[in-house]
């Protein structure tokens, strides 16, 4: 039965029928941060919508599970929602492992999909005509932190550590070529499991080979405050780089020491970072103005809140401007140039599905949080 589906053409609903938007979440689990900050904009987002009516009369309806990080629920929720749920469109997954998995799933079925998954190969708009990045890139986040360690820390000596999820394997093997690449010595590189207790062993062989900046690719939180521990208990102070997450607030509760936050500069956004004087960019502002009172900012990052809210607003947006099958809405994300959101202004076409203006990915001081926003990291105008 599940097979027979799987292809078929997917029509409109009745006007009547909620618009079904399934959000596959890894909520719970090591790889957890990104997926609460996403759904805290899921929800507001549906919430906004529907107390404004809905959608030509159609209350959207968020249809969530978690899928803890693990590709094999992904997949299973996946296949439930094609077959069983008959959502109108899926949000996520929200880490590459879990992506990779389910993106050949979602194209078969022609179920329009966007996410914030970084992986290159995710998009593809031949391969995956249906798949839609609301993110960066990983070669985007990658070219930002190698630009910030080559040419504004003006080290040479590089450190790569990832975690062993799909994700984190793929992420250092990119990185550690691109190093190479542009002239720099990686004298260092491993893949940890994120829930190594002790991540001292990798952090003293980093040390001894003469890393000069030690480059993590990892969402798992509690990975990283333990190698932020264990530069301080060794009296290190070379400088992290790299990963979005190591700025995510509920790192401050897992750290020994608040000093060992210090020189963490992590992937950052124009729109996410504030100025000198503690200002936000207008439109960022007008949705910190927004939440206030209803959507805690503080724990989280403020691009996940926002891409969230975007990602359900783009939905939303192309049922009412086109038309509620699958091809309608492909066909209106495919025109948007750009469409503006509060994480970014994203612009498609049918041959580029990557929408995040790289001139926007910049470098941010991950112990600078304010309501989810960040000063930039130093060198920068």
């Amino acid at each position: 039965m599940g097979a027979s589906a799987i292809g078929a053409p997917r029509f409109a609903r009745a006007a009547d029928e909620p618009l079904r938007i399934g959000w596959l979440a890894a909520l719970t689990g090591p790889s957890s941060a990104p997926g609460v900050g996403f759904d805290r904009g899921v929800k507001f987002a549906a919430e906004t919508l529907n107390a404004a009516g809905g959608v030509k009369g159609r209350k959207i309806e968020i249809i969530t599970r978690d899928t803890q990080g693990d590709p094999t629920k992904a997949v299973n929720a996946t296949q439930e929602m094609i077959n069983s749920v008959k959502v109108d469109a899926i949000w996520g997954p929200t880490n590459s492992g879990e992506s990779l998995a389910v993106t050949p799933i979602m194209a078969r079925a022609r179920i329009p999909n966007i996410h914030p998954c970084v992986i290159d190969s995710l998009i593809d708009p031949k391969k995956f005509p249906n798949a839609f990045r609301i993110a960066p890139s990983n070669e985007q986040w990658d070219d930002a932190t190698r630009n910030y360690c080559l040419k504004v820390l003006k080290v040479k000596k590089i450190a790569v550590i990832g975690d062993t999820t799909g994700y984190g394997v793929s992420a250092l093997k990119a990185s550690v070529a691109n190093f190479k690449r542009d002239g720099a010595d990686v004298v260092y590189s491993n893949n940890i499991d994120a829930t190594q207790p002790d991540m001292t062993p990798d952090m003293t062989r980093a040390r001894n080979a003469g890393a000069e900046v030690i480059v993590i690719w990892s969402v798992s939180t509690g990975m990283e405050a333990r190698l932020f521990n264990a530069r301080g208990e060794m009296g290190w102070d070379v400088v992290f780089a790299g990963h979005p997450s190591m700025a995510s607030g509920e790192i401050r509760g897992l750290l020994s020491k608040p000093q060992n936050w210090d020189k963490v500069y992590a992937v950052g956004y124009r729109s996410c970072s504030y100025d000198a004087g503690g200002k936000l960019p207008p439109r960022s502002q007008e949705f910190v103005d927004k939440v206030k009172g209803k959507v805690n900012l503080d724990d989280t990052l403020f691009w996940w809140v926002t891409a969230g809210y975007d990602a359900v607003q783009m939905v939303a947006k192309a049922v009412q401007e086109s038309g509620a099958t699958s091809k309608d809405i492909i066909a209106y994300w495919n025109t948007l140039n750009p469409y503006q959101g509060y994480f970014g202004n994203y612009t498609y076409t049918p041959e580029q599905h990557n929408g995040y203006p790289t001139a926007d990915v910049v470098m941010s001081a991950a112990n600078s949080a304010k309501h989810g926003t960040f000063a930039l990291a130093p060198g920068y105008a």
